[in-house]
């Protein structure tokens, strides 16, 4: 027995040195390489379909999110666009200035207040807006009738889709001056209630209405989520013991935690866009000193003034502040052992 295994393990070896396919993966090809991988060429290949399918997605992404990124060039200079009729040309003219937009700009005592307001907002908004969703796909997914969930989820989805004119204007019907409540309260001797119209009340009024409009989006995040749980881990937790609170505790937060991670990390990297149209929509009603925030502050000194080169200098400092904000919060998910928007 000993001696014909050696034969045919030399054979075997002679075999495998001989044709090199031997070594291939699964796949066969003689193209792909020892470690298993598919060459660029036939990667490809394979999938050639799927990459015609996401390039025009790609060139819209391209055209409209990257390449206006060169007009950023604007922030260190005195840009007039009436020095052109062509706006290229217009950039190309006008007089370099060096850091001269971002010196006013930290001078201004207007931005830091909207930086203030800005900063606010998201702290409300991450303290009792972000948690809302976890609760309610918590809620939804205990529900064992189906179609009790269905509608459930149909409802808070719903106002997801209306806009912010339309979310604004429910809003003032219910809490504004000739709103229910109000009409209510003046009917029983009760003068002068409008939320709506409330400096010190605004960062919670938008809060409720960011929560009304989009909290059901993050529902349908979650119980997509709760969706890929195995029902035996709950069956092995209840046989061992534990009630429903210590099965949310021990085996739904846990499925819950790589979500919750990343919409965290997303949520930080825009922490300075608080609601551009939401607050535009209110900001004459409550004043700027309580509405301006740096997407208004940006709009009312470029559109409105003209002024193109200070509000390019302002963007420019939101958005490497993004950046950073989100590498920051990335670094967070990575100590926190799950993967955040991308690998370490």
């Amino acid at each position: 027995m000993s001696n014909s295994t050696v034969p045919r393990s030399r054979a075997e070896a002679t075999t495998t040195e001989a044709d090199p396919r031997a070594e291939a993966p699964a796949g066969g090809r003689p193209e792909e390489k020892a470690s298993g991988r598919l060459s660029l060429r036939l990667r490809f290949r394979r999938d050639r379909t799927l990459i015609l399918m996401t390039l025009p997605a790609v060139l819209l992404v391209l055209v409209f999110n990257y390449v206006p990124i060169l007009g950023n060039v604007v922030a260190f200079q005195e840009y007039d666009p009436y020095v052109s009729e062509n706006g290229f040309v217009a950039m190309l003219e006008s007089p370099w200035v060096g850091i001269e937009q971002f010196e006013r700009i930290f001078a201004d005592s207007a931005f830091w207040d909207a930086v203030q307001n800005t900063l606010v907002l998201f702290s409300l908004q991450l303290v009792l807006f972000f948690p809302i969703p976890i609760v309610l796909a918590l809620l939804i997914n205990s529900v064992i009738r189906p179609r009790i969930r269905a509608v459930s989820q149909a409802i808070l989805y719903l106002p997801h889709f209306f806009s912010w004119v339309l979310v604004i204007t429910v809003f003032q019907q219910i809490f504004g001056g000739a709103g229910i409540i109000a009409q209510t309260l003046r009917r029983h001797g009760y003068e002068g209630f409008d939320l709506m119209t409330d400096p010190g009340i605004f960062k919670f009024l938008v809060t409720a209405e960011g929560v009304w409009k989009d909290a059901g989006w993050g529902v349908i995040v979650f119980l997509a989520a709760l969706a890929s749980v195995s029902p035996d881990l709950y069956e092995a937790a209840a046989m061992d013991g534990a009630g429903r609170w210590r099965r949310m505790w021990h085996v739904t937060l846990p499925a819950l935690r790589p979500v919750i991670a990343l919409l965290l990390v997303l949520r930080v990297g825009d922490a300075l866009t608080v609601g551009f149209e939401q607050i535009l929509l209110q900001r004459d009603a409550v004043g700027p000193g309580a509405a301006e925030v740096l997407d208004t502050y940006v709009w009312w000194n470029g559109v409105r003034n003209q002024d193109f080169s200070y509000a390019a200098a302002a963007g420019l400092i939101k958005g490497l502040v993004s950046v950073a904000l989100v590498l920051a919060a990335n670094k967070v998910a990575h100590f926190m052992g799950e993967q955040g928007v991308y690998k370490k």
